[in-house]
């Protein structure tokens, strides 16, 4: 139990689910209308969300303001922000140990029980933790330089089967500059996905087919201009691939690509897509942390207003920066299990594709690459390609 003060002793880690199917999900556990108030784990402080539109807010991102407050707060906080060698490390290693497996399962007939138990322990696991080193490196924390990052990054995507680096980053980039923005911020669920999935069928091919509408929405919604590190990404690929299936055959490569689609699908680690900043028990808040184990798997990826707040900050800091700053984030309302999440996402009808925060869009946004950062003390280098100097 997280108690924020001695004033008010409210569990905050009961949000977005129970810890397990046998907990349940009544009664709730919601904040409650006053600070100070009893916690009796049953009541809304605002009404259930309509399911016919996202909850749409003319307030800002919160992300900006709680980070001035906590660097005005902290100063020390600046210590925390940097590149993190031991990344590329870890890349090496999963990248090696994914090539292998596939290797190994050359001669294993695909959809045979040896086969789908590696492929979803294993290369579900695997892959996943490369999209989040792709979206660790896309903060360009993994080197000093921006180069010496984009490399990396290629290489981290090699096992994922399909060039995806690239214009992942730039998507992302625009995410946290513009986190809700309606028409720019292409983690946000479109009004084609609000009207045919806001059931409870809907829900579950969502979460089944999750890592498809990652893939393929941000196309729809916003197209990028194509750059020369695109055609190195999808030029690298393609020769990976063809290596591969010339050498060992096409069954290595079913391998990587079954991998990729499990990584997004109902696995334990994807929990997050929806945890992280999908709105539950009619609360505004748009950002959720999780700080259960499944974190070491997955780059801290779960300590995500942390990361929003200070994007430049690598994954091993999180924890410290959480620690640095208690006042700030043990009061916020954080996820106990991502796979609860999922679950709780997909029965509960208070929640489901509209459940996130939309704001107008204020402009039309810069590509990311080339966004100017304001120069004052709080700007976070990691948020366009100019680096982490």
């Amino acid at each position: 139990m997280v108690v924020p003060s001695e004033k008010a002793a409210v569990d905050f880690s009961y949000f977005g689910g129970a810890e397990s199917l046998l907990e349940g999900r009544s009664p709730r556990r919601t904040a409650v209308a006053s600070p100070t108030a009893k916690d009796d784990g049953k009541h809304h402080i605002a009404p259930p969300q309509d399911p016919s539109d996202f909850l749409w807010i003319m307030t800002e991102e919160p992300h900006r303001s709680r980070r001035m407050a906590i660097m005005k707060a902290h100063p020390e906080v600046k210590k925390l922000m940097g590149y993190e060698p031991l990344t590329k490390y870890v890349v090496f290693c999963i990248v090696s140990l994914q090539i292998a497996v596939a290797y190994l399962l050359r001669n294993t007939k695909p959809l045979s029980p040896l086969w789908c138990i590696c492929v979803y322990v294993i290369g579900a696991t695997a892959n996943h933790n490369l999209f989040l080193a792709i979206h660790e490196i896309s903060h360009n924390l993994a080197f000093k330089g921006i180069w010496a990052n984009k490399a990396l990054s290629v290489f981290a995507n090699l096992p994922i089967g399909v060039p995806y680096c690239a214009a992942f980053k730039r998507y992302h980039m625009e995410h946290h500059k513009y986190l809700g923005e309606d028409g720019i911020d292409t983690d946000l669920p479109t009004h084609v996905e609000l009207i045919c999935l806001n059931n409870v069928l809907g829900k579950v091919f969502f979460a089944t087919f999750q890592i498809f509408f990652y893939a393929l929405r941000p196309g729809f919604v916003r197209t990028q201009r194509i750059t020369q590190w695109h055609i190195t990404n999808l030029i690298v690929q393609v020769v990976f691939d063809y290596v591969l299936v010339k050498t060992c055959g096409v069954r290595p490569l079913i391998y990587l690509l079954a991998s990729s689609f499990f990584a997004g699908s109902l696995h334990p680690c994807a929990g997050h897509f929806i945890a992280e900043h999908y709105v539950w028990d009619g609360l505004l808040q748009e950002t959720y942390s999780y700080y259960g184990p499944l974190n070491i798997l997955a780059y801290n990826v779960g300590y995500h207003n942390e990361h929003h707040d200070f994007p430049s900050v690598a994954w091993t800091r999180l924890p410290a920066l959480r620690a640095l700053a208690p006042e700030f984030y043990d009061t916020l309302p954080s996820h106990p299990s991502w796979p609860m999440v999922t679950i709780n996402f997909i029965r509960d009808p208070e929640v489901g594709i509209f459940a996130r925060v939309k704001r107008p869009m204020k402009g039309k946004a810069q590509p990311a690459q080339e966004t100017k950062q304001p120069k004052n003390a709080a700007k976070d280098a990691s948020d366009s390609d100019e680096g982490t100097e």
